[in-house]
């Protein structure tokens, strides 16, 4: 069964497996994150965990039994209690319900392990899987996001209120 784990040093080698396995999928569907992301992978996979260190970001990863990486589940620019969620999963187990169980296991440790009350996630219009995670998982649109929030795409804010 996959388990939702915080990022830690040793998830480096699978994270950017993941990350490289399901790059032409990402592609389809948020920008993509360039060669250059992955020619400097160690050093920014160690900026994460030094801004997790820090209090500003929690990272996790959906870890399968053989140690794989399923998804990527991020809580960054915590501030005053609330917190913007980012995710992505496999695309070998996309429209499966993964996401949608993360996302909900993840809002409740937000709350309860990094004392959250609202979570908001931005996604852009033609993203309909997202926007159903979104919705599944108790978040509600609040607004429109700008193309800078979604890397030139339009799209939609969603909030979830915690407590």
């Amino acid at each position: 069964m996959p388990e939702l784990k915080q990022l830690h040093a040793g998830h480096a080698p699978a994270v950017l497996d993941f990350e490289l396995a399901n790059r032409t999928y990402f592609a389809t569907s948020v920008p993509d994150r360039g060669d250059e992301y992955f020619d400097q992978f160690t050093d920014r996979f160690n900026a994460l965990l030094a801004e997790q260190g820090a209090g500003i970001c929690a990272f996790h990863v959906l870890v399968a039994e053989d140690g794989s990486v399923l998804g990527r589940f991020n809580l960054y620019d915590i501030e005053e209690r609330t917190a913007e969620l980012g995710y992505r999963v496999a695309q070998h187990v996309a429209g499966c319900g993964v996401a949608t169980a993360t996302v909900q296991e993840l809002c409740r440790l937000a709350a309860s392990r990094h004392g959250l009350r609202t979570l908001r996630a931005a996604t852009a219009h033609e993203n309909a899987a997202s926007q159903k995670v979104l919705t599944k998982a108790g978040f509600v649109p609040v607004g429109p996001a700008g193309p800078a929030d979604l890397g030139g795409k339009p799209g939609t804010w969603y909030q979830r209120e915690l407590c």
